[in-house]
């Protein structure tokens, strides 16, 4: 077999037991396909998950059931206005030994897991939310002057409530910009909470069945990265992410009047991860622009804040970036 056939033959694979994956997640959580796909894409890319909804929907029981299909460990922080840095990384303790001599030992904290669940993380101080930055980009994190190595591999899916924001604090542009995706989760449709309210209010829950193991993500991740990107795909993400920032010669009028400040370089890589594990997902062996334009939103939408003059006018972020997605869409197929 050539190279070639080889990644072809892993792909058509790895789609396969994503397939079963979906199918044993589905079993739990219900009706929510997109949420789903993204969060998987998440992970599949080697990234953080931000998941935004009303209490009530689901997105602690998604987080569950995916430590146990993606068999990963998992741990979960209920965050809170007084809970410490000490509190999530761990600390060291002074111990006496039965001859009387003392030492430290370091007793490891939650995120010593392979996908820690961070419930609410916007109710945490800022000092405490900061906890996260270098575990989440470097994998480590420094206590009492030495480098700790977190689990391997590591995601974080945090949860925040949209609408709730007394005795929250909102998190920083820098932490925000550490998720790779916002995965909005709304209201099920009436169909979807029919389904819901039979599977889960009789004697029995359904369950989930691992699929993968951390190995097995670790190598899916690896073949990601491995998947071809047509030019065009690669033309098309650059002319996104630099027409939503203001001040670039590609942003339009509305950027410009609009937006405070728009995405970095992380989210131009994430859209460029993103649409490879998307079309996996697709059971497609390459992305395509669609898959660009699909991602725009929870790309960059927590990479992006408009100004205070645009709230004033009551305009949307959402619909900010479509509009921008389009007219770049309709662009590169003129070009």
């Amino acid at each position: 077999m050539t190279a070639g056939a080889d990644l072809i033959a892993e792909i058509e694979e790895l789609g396969r037991r994503l397939g079963r994956a979906k199918a044993s997640i589905n079993r739990r959580f219900i009706g929510q396909d997109r949420v789903v796909d993204l969060t998987l894409t998440a992970l599949l890319c080697g990234g953080h998950g931000l998941l935004v909804g009303l209490p009530g929907l689901g997105k602690t029981m998604l987080v569950d059931t995916l430590s146990t299909v993606m068999g990963l460990g998992s741990s979960r922080i209920q965050f809170t206005p007084d809970l410490m840095p000490a509190d999530i990384l761990g600390s060291e303790v002074l111990e006496t030994a039965a001859d009387g001599a003392r030492s430290f030992r370091f007793i490891e904290g939650p995120i010593f897991c392979q996908l820690l669940m961070a419930d609410e993380i916007n109710r945490a101080s800022p000092r405490t939310q900061s906890a996260l930055l270098q575990a989440m980009q470097e994998r480590e994190v420094t206590i009492a002057g030495q480098h700790r190595p977190l689990g391997r591999p590591f995601h974080v899916l945090a949860t925040q409530n949209p609408i709730e924001q007394e005795g929250t604090y909102p998190l920083p542009e820098a932490q925000l910009d550490r998720f790779l995706l916002q995965i909005d989760v709304d209201y099920p449709d009436r169909a979807t909470e029919r389904d819901i309210l039979i599977a889960t209010t009789g004697t029995e829950m359904a369950e989930a069945e691992p699929v993968f193991t951390a190995d097995d993500l670790i190598a899916a991740q690896t073949t990601v990265r491995r998947m071809p990107v047509g030019e065009k795909v690669v033309d098309l993400i650059l002319d996104l992410v630099r027409a939503c920032r203001p001040g670039e010669p590609e942003a339009g009028a509305a950027v410009s009047g609009s937006v405070a400040w728009g995405p970095g370089p992380r989210a131009a890589q994430a859209l460029m991860l993103g649409v490879r594990a998307r079309a996996l997902l697709d059971g497609r062996l390459a992305p395509s622009p669609e898959d660009v334009l699909a991602l725009a939103r929870p790309v960059l939408s927590h990479r992006m804040a408009l100004s205070f003059a645009a709230r004033a006018r009551g305009e949307s972020l959402a619909d900010l970036i479509d509009a921008v997605a389009r007219d770049v869409s309709r662009g590169e197929a003129a070009a």
